[in-house]
């Protein structure tokens, strides 16, 4: 097996197999290695003498995405994916955080960094003549790139930034030559196989989930500039795709439009990622004729969960050695949860705690340029995730949300996780958001986000007499306000920003609230 990805790709240099897919436009591996090699040679010219040798790429997952991707790979030199949400003050200082020599981009993103301090990068515009011109000319072969190491660090890939201000993650060749030879391996990838990447390639799960495998299998990398779930169908058959790769709720938006008789009419094959719902799982498959696994892990890849095929309901699995809940506090492992009859943890308070690695950073590689996040992370020796969770008898986990998703309604601690689980049992929702907006008195009131399915009706009547069917629903889970939403603000990854909805309150705009009386159980119109 290769120890690294210039080692991926050398096994490529001379195969005429189809690599890339984008719009109407097609390369081959040997096409593609030698248009990436070309991209590196000039790449090493403009950052001559700079030490680390970090580039910057600014672009939605396009050709030149892909291209500097793998010129870092045969470059030797560090590729630093830069978000396309970002903007302003924050977008800068992750260039400079990164220490970019250079930063790549396209016409459309270009305005975007208008008066910004990058910390002395240069900004090439890859849709310039000039930039075109120099590739054309510089040489397609591999002379005079360093040999990359196993532990070197291939991609420093930010954190989605849903808990505080994005981190650059250090991913070495190793994490990525594993995820790739792991992923390739379960689901059987070949060179006949086409990937189909939507998720952003300036993201782990993209890297790991989508482009890792197709590297280590030879498969042909398929390419959406974004994710829309208009288009995937139609995306899934004229690529022929047979494998994908996803992370957070695409398969709750793909699951929302309307459905057709022949939806199941396609290539795909499996679909892997993470963050998706029992119910969306279960459904996806269904619908669209496919194998679905969904799994845990975090950009830093220290605390990874696995399903198996006696994973129960509601659980993400079980977990990789080390792998424990524990209370931050008092440092010590937290008792397993106690179900009732109706499916209810009776020990709530007692179970939920933090996910860690016991046996230190895992596969984590730290924070670039910020120590004291990953001393943070590393407290005492231990990795700390920042998700909560708990665990049954049996060693399987069950996600209880982020440590901020602890909340404290009339006396008693909630978790958000377990609550959104529940609302997603009704037909008419497509997503949940569950969080904690201050009681005038003391501690939470809560608070849900509602995305209905395309057409689906939920009305006030309706919505509480499913509650009341809800025996594993704590009567203190009963949402004090209800905001139907058109759409939930989200990252780049599709996880949704509880932090804005938080800063929102009960003023909602455009969209509708309920509201219930506090002791009552009945909700009207706010």
């Amino acid at each position: 097996m290769a120890d690294t990805v210039q080692q991926f790709l050398h096994a490529q240099l001379d195969s005429d197999l189809p690599a890339l897919l984008f719009e109407d436009r097609s390369w081959t591996w040997r096409e593609l290695l030698g248009e990436s090699a070309a991209r590196a040679h000039v790449l090493h010219e403009l950052a001559a003498g700079a030490e680390p040798l970090h580039i910057g790429v600014l672009f939605e997952n396009t050709a030149e995405m892909v291209m500097a991707l793998v010129a870092g790979a045969l470059g030797g030199h560090v590729t630093a994916g830069i978000n396309t949400t970002r903007r302003g003050d924050g977008l800068a200082q992750d260039v400079r955080t990164a220490h970019c020599k250079v930063l790549l981009t396209d016409t459309e993103h270009l305005e975007l960094l208008t008066g910004l301090d990058l910390g002395g990068a240069i900004v090439v515009n890859t849709d310039d003549d000039a930039w075109l011109s120099r590739v054309a000319a510089a040489p397609r072969t591999l002379d005079g790139f360093r040999t990359v190491e196993t532990m070197d660090t291939f991609m420093l890939i930010f954190t989605s930034g849903t808990s505080g201000d994005p981190k650059a993650v250090q991913v070495s060749n190793f994490m990525v030559v594993m995820s790739g030879a792991v992923l390739s391996e379960k689901y059987a990838l070949s060179t006949d196989d086409v990937c189909y990447i939507s998720m952003p390639l300036f993201h782990s799960n993209a890297i790991m989930g989508g482009l890792a495998p197709a590297l280590a299998s030879g498969a042909t990398v398929a390419l959406a500039r974004k994710f829309s779930a208009s288009r995937f169908l139609d995306d899934i058959r004229g690529f022929g795709a047979t494998y994908m790769n996803y992370v957070g709720k695409p398969l709750a938006y793909l699951l929302a439009t309307p459905e057709k008789p022949d939806d199941a009419d396609n290539p795909l094959r499996t679909a892997f990622g993470n963050e998706a719902s029992d119910r969306d799982i279960a459904a996806f498959g269904k619908r669209f004729g496919c194998e679905v696994w969904d799994g845990f892990g975090s950009t830093e890849t220290a605390v990874i969960i696995t399903r198996t095929e006696d994973t129960p309901p509601g659980s993400i699995g079980q977990p990789f050695e080390g792998v424990a809940i524990y209370d931050r506090e008092t440092r010590t492992e937290r008792p397993r949860a106690v179900f009732d009859e109706r499916g209810v943890v009776t020990n709530l308070d007692e179970a939920v705690g933090e996910l860690v690695n016991t046996q230190g950073a895992g596969f984590f590689g730290g924070y670039y340029n910020n120590e004291q996040a990953t001393a943070d992370r590393l407290d005492g020796g231990m990795y700390w995730s920042g998700d909560l969770g708990y665990r049954d008898e049996a060693g399987f986990v069950y996600l209880a949300g982020r440590t901020s998703d602890w909340l404290r309604v009339d006396g008693e601690n909630l978790a958000a996780a377990p609550i959104e689980a529940i609302l997603l049992r009704h037909p008419a929702i497509s997503q949940a958001a569950v969080y904690g907006v201050p009681d005038p008195d003391v501690g939470d009131q809560l608070m849900v986000a509602l995305v209905l399915v395309d057409g689906g009706v939920l009305e006030p009547a309706g919505f509480e007499a499913f509650l009341g069917d809800q025996e594993d629903l704590s009567p203190k889970a009963w949402p004090r306000y209800v905001r139907i939403a058109e759409a939930l603000p989200s990252t780049a990854t599709n996880k949704v920003l509880k932090r804005t909805l938080i800063g929102e309150g009960t003023t909602v705009g455009a969209d509708v609230l309920w509201l219930r009386e506090p002791r009552g159980r009945s909700y009207s119109c706010g």
